[in-house]
């Protein structure tokens, strides 16, 4: 598969599970209607942890623009790949939310606030204050892309200090890290950010995840489906981009 597939791939299963959580808990006559925050948080988590397992040897399973930019200011990737890993996570966004909707299109029909409609596409503040979101948004894509950082880079640390990824048995390259179970904290560590900062804008931390389902919201024909909301759309793009920087730059300093 290639990179630019896995990436496509990768963000769609993460917005089919996550916009499709919201679908269940909010949307009316749905068997999980009013499940509330908590299932909202792990099936997210779920929905990387899927994601991260099924394209992660292929892509690195970065799902998220904001790794992508994170990992090249860190100069763990090549900033020729930049847009084109943007450009397919946004596609990917845009159709997870296509499949959410066909999965929960006759609750569509039948929900009538054009708020409830939004919500399971996109991102909004509780309380309306964009520098107070920007900050928030800043802080969670940081502490996301610093920790990952971390846990994509599992090794280990030999007498001399050495980080060693891998060593030699019988003729054989052992490696230290999860292999694929490496997308387990990462899950995890999403599920925890909804839970700690997720109450004051719905913790986008990924302008894939908020940009391609915003745009699929604005094309499909949903009944009742209001506003797209597009003032606030700039926040979750761009404050997430700017928090992956940062914590690169922590990364490299410390």
């Amino acid at each position: 598969m290639s990179p630019i597939l896995a990436e496509f791939i990768g963000t769609a299963i993460l917005l089919l599970f996550g916009c499709g959580v919201v679908a269940n808990a909010i949307l009316d006559k749905t068997k999980g209607n009013g499940g509330g925050w908590i299932i909202i948080t792990w099936g997210w988590g779920m929905g990387v942890f899927i994601a991260v397992f099924v394209v992660g040897q292929f892509s690195g399973a970065h799902i998220n623009p904001a790794v992508t930019v994170g990992l090249a200011t860190a100069g763990l990737f090549d900033w020729a790949m930049v847009v084109p890993y943007i450009l397919a996570q946004t596609a990917g966004g845009f159709f997870g939310a296509f499949l959410v909707w066909i999965a929960y299109k006759k609750h569509f029909d039948v929900t009538e606030d054009g708020g409830t409609i939004l919500a399971v596409f996109s991102t909004a503040p509780e309380i309306r204050s964009y520098g107070a979101n920007f900050i928030t948004e800043t802080i969670g894509t940081f502490i996301l892309v610093f920790a990952i950082l971390y846990l994509a880079s599992p090794g280990f640390v030999d007498m001399n200090g050495n980080m060693l990824e891998s060593i030699t048995i019988g003729g054989k390259d052992v490696g230290f890290g999860l292999g694929a179970l490496s997308a387990l904290p990462v899950g995890l560590l999403v599920f925890g950010i909804g839970l700690a900062l997720g109450g004051p804008t719905g913790y986008a931390i990924n302008p894939a995840r908020d940009l391609g389902p915003r745009i699929a919201h604005a094309t499909l024909p949903i009944p009742n489906k209001g506003s797209n909301d597009w003032a606030y759309s700039w926040v979750p793009v761009i404050a997430p981009t700017i928090g992956g920087a940062l914590a690169a730059l922590v990364y490299l300093l410390i």
